[in-house]
């Protein structure tokens, strides 16, 4: 077995099946070797809460300094207390909506500049480091093999699709116009000399990428299906099940959290639905490979 191929994944059946499959898609159409990569959770850690939901709290908190008013209302008040109670009785769709009002009317290139500064100064919570610190490291191999077999790679994010694009290609090599997901409004309009201009608005474009929405969403923004998914929650259910469906005998890749020493031990579930059956017990009924972040990798984090 060689060594130089995935070396932060640890010899075992999860290492084996994927290199075993890859070494098998010759035959398949260049066209057709396409593979979907989830984002939170699968390629950057999602605890203890989602990086853009960080991203979103930060801008809120820049704004209630600038308009103390702001920090009144409900909503806005229970995310700044961090107070849990009353954003389960308000609603994470109420709070979601309120979030990205904050940048209603703003142009993509404000939308842009705000994510870069954020980046630029975001720690994470628990470990202090980089936003680039907390990608995990044996994905990013994962990627560069998928690659060596002239597979195209495309990140698919239950997240705004604009603040995933704005750092998919620093962090994982991946062209914005290869990131599918959760697609925010926008409005033509001119500026004050009269050319064209667009603005964010707080409509949505369908629903949330998770669940079925994401196969649907997949179609219509990148119009190639997958060949190889990679997830890890519930949210991703229907990625694989459509990976692992291809004509061409697809791979369908689950990313289990069982690692409380290095990251954190949980069973992922879907954000905007209820799961009907855990997603590690859907993987093992319907033959998905499962990687024990534990058992699996060598090393979880990019260094």
């Amino acid at each position: 077995m060689t060594t130089h191929r995935l070396p932060s994944w640890r010899p075992g059946a999860a290492r084996d099946a994927i290199l075993r499959f890859l070494d098998e898609i010759d035959d398949v159409p260049l066209e057709d070797r396409v593979a979907y990569l989830d984002n939170d959770g699968t390629m950057w850690c999602e605890k203890p809460q989602y990086v853009q939901y960080d991203f979103f709290v930060d801008v809120l908190r820049q704004r209630s300094t600038e308009d103390p008013s702001l920090a009144k209302r409900p909503e806005f008040a229970a995310v700044l207390d961090s107070d849990v109670t009353a954003i389960s009785e308000i609603g994470l769709a109420t709070i979601a909506g309120a979030l990205a009002a904050l940048f209603d009317g703003r142009s993509p290139d404000e939308f842009a500049a705000a994510v870069d500064d954020f980046v630029a100064r975001y720690r994470h919570p628990s470990y202090d480091v980089t936003i680039a610190s907390v990608v995990y490291q044996p994905m990013l191999e994962l990627i560069e093999e998928l690659r060596a077999h002239d597979v195209t790679v495309g990140i698919v994010t239950g997240g705004g699709t604009e603040f995933v694009r704005r750092v998919s290609s620093r962090l994982y090599g991946v062209p914005p116009e290869l990131v599918v997901g959760t697609i925010i409004g926008y409005e033509f309009t001119r500026d004050d000399e009269g050319r064209p201009a667009l603005q964010r608005t707080v409509s949505l474009m369908g629903t949330a990428n998770e669940g079925p929405a994401k196969i649907a969403n997949i179609q219509t923004q990148n119009g190639r299906a997958p060949l190889i998914a990679v997830g890890n929650s519930g949210g991703d259910r229907e990625m694989l099940e459509w990976a692992q469906s291809s004509p061409h005998g697809g791979l369908a890749v689950l990313i289990d959290h069982d690692d409380a020493d290095r990251e954190y031990a949980y069973q992922s579930t879907a954000a905007t639905f209820h799961d009907t059956e855990p997603i590690t017990a859907v993987a093992d009924r319907l033959g998905w490979v499962t990687v024990s972040m534990a058992r699996d990798w060598e090393h979880v984090f990019a260094v």
